[in-house]
């Protein structure tokens, strides 16, 4: 007996990125059918029972879940390649920060974009990932650090989810820096923050999740913790940039709020993991950041691993410390960087990157999961981490949709 499907894809191999034992999950001389946008099947060609008009041969190619880039921060205005020649010339990303510069000097240029401005940009830079085979981009605000531009930043992402028909998960990042009218009062702009913002944010639903960046430059423990606490009142989800210049234990902090992910973490103490652990908190690698800002202290993958606390990878892009809109780029850093495996940094890229984001029906192909995959012209999974800028999707489908980029 045979049943109808919209797309049915055949005579391939399937990375499916299911913990099943195998590899990488992998299926020799696989198929894949879906229905309504969701995967009906999966499995080797010979047992699949179902048929449609329109079929795909993969030409033995591989097939992998779509790419998730759990964090980005794509909407911004102007650019900073000069801080770039500044770093290079031996200035320090904190005293470029202490000078104006660094993210402030990003808001001021975001600010003063008009929406159009920046809608135009970030849909090339989210072009990019799209086609590199990126089918969910997270995209954070935190360039605007006041209403207005923080909804519009929000807008501007959802919109861009909208015109190129890719998934997008927003995220408010109010507490990323001092604007220049709270430059020496910091609570005061927490309190803006949690009492004005985050309201706003929730009752119009730009975004999912709130995020901070809890950092000797950025904001104390005590501060982050408030902005957990009124999100939780508010139904809104936690994610935290923790542990790159120092360790304030704010990943201990955002897993005692049952954090989606916790981000950077180089300088985590492996002590500290196992919080990670009990609050099923993921730990986001972006590697971007480290090679931008010529770091050396690296994230405790080893603890990682013992304690089974999933790792994502990330572009981290931004204007200032990551100006990379390349995923596949990033796995392969993480690979040789911090000593990910390839497999790893494929998990990291596909279901970790939708643990990271809270995403449950993505990142796997499996019955049931939506239909976001790509098709590429490699005869191994572990390629797509080793060679940098020598890969393409041939196909791309998002909710069983084949996407044209």
């Amino acid at each position: 007996m045979t049943h109808p499907c919209d797309l049915l894809i055949t005579n391939v191999k399937i990375a499916t990125m299911q913990d099943n034992g195998v590899p990488y999950g992998l299926i020799e001389s696989g198929a894949v059918a879906v229905h309504n946008g969701k995967i009906v099947y999966v499995g080797e060609s010979t047992k699949c029972r179902y048929k449609t008009n329109n079929i795909i041969d993969g030409s033995e190619y591989l097939l992998t879940p779509g790419l998730i880039d759990c964090h980005t921060h794509l909407v911004y205005g102007g650019d900073r390649a000069g801080e770039f020649e500044q770093r290079l010339q031996g200035v320090s990303y904190a005293d470029i920060a202490k000078a104006g510069g660094g993210i402030k000097s990003t808001v001021k240029a975001t600010r003063e974009a008009g929406f159009d401005t920046l809608f135009n940009a970030a849909a090339k830079r989210a072009t990019c990932l799209l086609k590199e085979g990126v089918t969910t981009v997270e995209i954070k605000s935190g360039y605007g650090l006041d209403l207005d531009t923080e909804l519009k930043m929000l807008e501007v992402a959802n919109g861009v989810g909208e015109y190129l028909g890719i998934n997008v998960s927003t995220t408010y990042l109010g507490a990323h820096a001092l604007p220049p009218e709270y430059q020496n009062n910091p609570d005061g702009y927490i309190d803006f923050v949690c009492s004005t913002v985050m309201p706003k944010v929730a009752e119009g639903q730009y975004a999912t999740c709130v995020d901070v960046f809890c950092e000797s430059i950025g904001f104390t423990p005590e501060q982050s913790q408030r902005v957990f606490e009124a999100a939780g009142k508010l139904g809104l989800k936690v994610k935290a940039h923790v542990e790159q210049l120092s360790d304030l234990k704010g990943a201990v902090l955002a897993s005692q709020y049952n954090a989606l992910s916790v981000d950077h973490v180089e300088f985590m103490n492996p002590s500290d993991v196992p919080s990670l652990t009990k609050s099923g908190t993921v730990a986001v690698l972006l590697p971007g950041a480290f090679y931008y800002l010529n770091e050396t202290q690296k994230p405790p993958i080893d603890a990682f691993r013992e304690h089974n606390v999933p790792m994502a990878v990330a572009t981290d892009l931004n204007p200032g410390s990551s100006p990379m809109a390349s995923l596949l780029t990033a796995m392969n850093m993480a690979s040789v960087f911090f000593g990910l495996t390839p497999e790893e940094a494929l998990a990291g890229a596909t279901v970790n990157g939708a643990k990271a984001l809270g995403l449950v029906t993505k990142g796997v192909i499996a019955t049931g999961m939506d239909a976001d995959m790509c098709l590429w012209d490699v005869s191994h999974p572990c390629e797509l981490a080793y060679a940098i800028n020598q890969h393409r999707p041939e196909q791309i489908w998002i909710g069983g949709k084949h996407v044209v980029v």
